[in-house]
């Protein structure tokens, strides 16, 4: 990880405010932080892959740095966001990595701008299955922002914070994640964020799961590169989606980490950036044909029988 975190630099889009890193040269890596966190998920993976590709991780609206504006939370809207970023930008076409809503986000930005996406990386990604965890279900319940008021006043914040960091130093499995659960926990004492996320989780969540799926559009994927990274141990949405994503987009690549929970990409960040190097270094950038994605959209998905294999990697 970063000794200390990189810079966070602005731009003003549609009058929002958004936050965002940009690192290194090179090809360019977009990387898409999941529900309530923001940039700094992925800081123990930027440095590495900054030596050789240029990487912009940007807070989402309603996140981390950016504004909160009572806004378009859909994923459509996100990946609306993000085509704007890219084009003030500069940048034309990026490898795009998504972890958990973060890649629900990726796969959508892939749908509608496939001119401008070159792979397709998912990380314990939404959009692959409908079971997700109750903790992000309870989000969606009419008292929560009114009970997250109580339990974000300073006191009891502090408390459940210390408590929920301790828990996560343990050795068991699934108290893992609740180091990050934590921060996500203290960025709900604003209201703002509360509600922003509130909105988001609606638009996908319901009491019944994730609403919102790939498995109607996975085959638009054929012939772009697309890698899943998926933690063994992953208890907000359940590792088995990895096998989904195999079945939908059989020319995937799929990796399960072991003693790895919902951040991979935390737990073994040496192992997440050796992944995404490979899979980028092996494969060629997509390149849109619209005659051929009229092709697709016309004769539609060919049934997959079987899963594909599901690689287990050892981290390190």
């Amino acid at each position: 990880m970063s000794d200390t975190p990189h810079e966070v630099q602005y731009l003003t889009l549609h009058g929002h405010r958004r936050a965002f890193v940009k690192a290194g040269q090179g090809p360019v890596v977009l990387l898409l932080h999941g529900l309530g966190c923001d940039h700094t998920t992925w800081e123990p993976v930027i440095d590495s892959l900054a030596k050789r590709y240029t990487v912009i991780a940007p807070d989402m609206l309603g996140h981390g740095l950016s504004d909160k504006p009572r806004a378009d939370y859909s994923v459509g809207g996100y990946a609306n966001g993000m085509r704007d970023l890219l084009t003030v930008l500069g940048i034309d076409k990026v490898t795009v990595v998504g972890h958990s809503f973060g890649g629900g986000v990726a796969m959508q930005f892939a749908y509608q701008f496939p001119e401008r996406t070159e792979r397709l990386i998912l990380v314990a990604s939404g959009g692959l299955g409908p079971e997700v965890s109750h903790g992000i279900r309870a989000i969606t319940t009419p008292g929560f922002h009114q009970v997250m008021g109580v339990l974000t006043l300073p006191g009891v914040r502090h408390l459940g914070m210390a408590g929920l960091r301790a828990l996560s130093t343990t050795s068991w499995k699934h108290t893992r994640d609740l180091d990050e659960v934590a921060e996500i926990y203290n960025s709900f004492k604003d209201p703002h964020a509360r509600h922003a996320i509130r909105h988001v989780v609606r638009a996908v969540v319901d009491w019944r799961g994730q609403i919102v799926t790939m498995a109607d559009r996975a085959y638009l994927t054929e012939e772009m590169p697309m890698c899943v990274v998926w933690g063994r141990d992953d208890k907000v949405i359940p590792v088995r989606h990895a096998s989904n994503a195999a079945a939908l987009a059989p020319n995937a690549r799929v990796e399960v980490i072991p003693n790895a929970g919902h951040f991979p990409h935390k737990d073994h960040p040496h192992r997440f950036a050796k992944i995404v190097n490979e899979f980028i270094r092996t494969t060629q950038p997509a390149t849109y044909s619209r005659a051929r994605f009229r092709n697709l959209l016309k004769h539609g998905p060919v049934p997959v029988p079987v899963l594909a294999p599901v690689t287990e990697i050892e981290a390190g």
